[in-house]
């Protein structure tokens, strides 16, 4: 499942996979005005969901203070080269995007 907002990596090292992956997404906290004065609306994502091997790895709920494009590294063990593992988002309005990479 190929996704543009989602670019990510799982290499495995000795008995370690390294997942590193970055998010696009304007991560909107609903304080700002644009040009014009207006609040510009919050949209941020609300939780993201890691998984290999139907185990669920890692689980985050986050809220609009996070960075604009955010960027998360984890490690787990218990995997083989190969595996595939899917990241997920979901963001406030209801919008999710989901990326699948093969463990290297």
């Amino acid at each position: 499942m190929a996704s543009n907002s989602i670019k990510i990596r799982a290499k495995l090292k000795e008995d370690e996979v390294t997942v590193k992956a970055l998010m696009s997404h304007p991560m909107e906290t609903g304080n700002r005005k644009d040009s014009k004065g207006e609040a510009i609306p919050a949209h941020f994502i609300q939780e993201v969901t890691c998984s290999a091997g139907g185990k669920d790895l890692m689980s985050a709920d986050w809220s609009g203070g996070i960075s604009k494009n955010p960027y998360i590294s984890f490690k787990y063990k218990g995997a083989s080269a190969g595996d595939d593992l899917t990241l997920t988002w979901v963001d406030n309005k209801g919008n999710t995007e989901s990326a699948t990479v093969k463990v290297q």
